[in-house]
């Protein structure tokens, strides 16, 4: 049986709220205990954010496959994983959450809600990050579902925490984290003129992953995944 879409995209809403709120509170917090010691507060937020990734895969995956990325959704789609009704909602509940997620972070850390990053980052250094970011990610997506799924939580937090340091980007691997980040002026913001861009660069990295990873397995069968659904047995 799976689970009906009105839950799958609320789960979708509460597990990417609450991964924005671990990245953008977390980025906050080390600004504010690291001395100005950027590396520390880059450590710091990625030890968060991965923290955060396993154990919101974990929670959510089994009701909506905790995809958290419209990046992830198009790609399962491309691949008949998840039919292309479901998008628009997942993309919708993803990109809500994104957003929700940064305002509970400004309102834990007693800054204004509403806000627009101003902090620089473009040019063709960071652009290939965001592609190489994302094409890691959704080859390793894929890889678990295809080989194995329950090493699917770890592999994803582990492919972010490396790209955090890997990339010149810092891997944001996510249009709708990119999108919710141009809305907070904190140490994990991106300007809003600089997120097409990233959010381009990534759409074309899952697309290079999603074509590589169908190649590799000499088809184009639906993907060992499915959100949401539960065990009859």
């Amino acid at each position: 049986m799976t689970t009906p879409l009105p839950q799958r995209a609320v789960a979708e809403v509460v597990a990417t709220a609450l991964l924005l709120s671990a990245v953008v509170g977390s980025g906050i917090m080390a600004e504010r205990l690291s001395g100005g010691n950027v590396a520390v507060a880059l450590l710091a937020n990625t030890i968060a954010t991965a923290g955060a990734l396993v154990a919101l895969i974990l929670t959510f995956g089994p009701v909506s496959g905790a995809q958290m990325n419209p990046a992830v959704t198009l790609a399962l789609a491309a691949r008949r994983a998840l039919p292309w009704a479901d998008v628009p909602p997942y993309l919708a509940a993803q990109t809500l959450g994104a957003i929700l997620g940064v305002w509970l972070a400004h309102a834990m850390f007693d800054l204004p809600i509403l806000q627009a990053s101003t902090t620089a980052r473009t040019g063709a250094g960071q652009w290939t990050g965001e592609f190489v970011a994302t094409f890691a990610l959704l080859s390793v997506v894929w890889g678990c579902a295809r080989r194995n799924p329950a090493a699917a939580p770890a592999a994803v937090a582990a492919v972010i925490t490396a790209a955090y340091w890997f990339t010149s980007s810092t891997s944001f691997a996510n249009p709708a984290v990119t999108i919710a980040r141009a809305l907070s002026d904190t140490f994990a913001g991106i300007r809003p003129v600089d997120a097409p861009a990233f959010i381009a660069a990534q759409l074309l990295g899952a697309a290079a992953a999603t074509a590589l990873d169908a190649w590799l397995a000499g088809d184009t069968r639906r993907a060992l995944y499915a959100p949401g659904r539960r065990s009859t047995g």
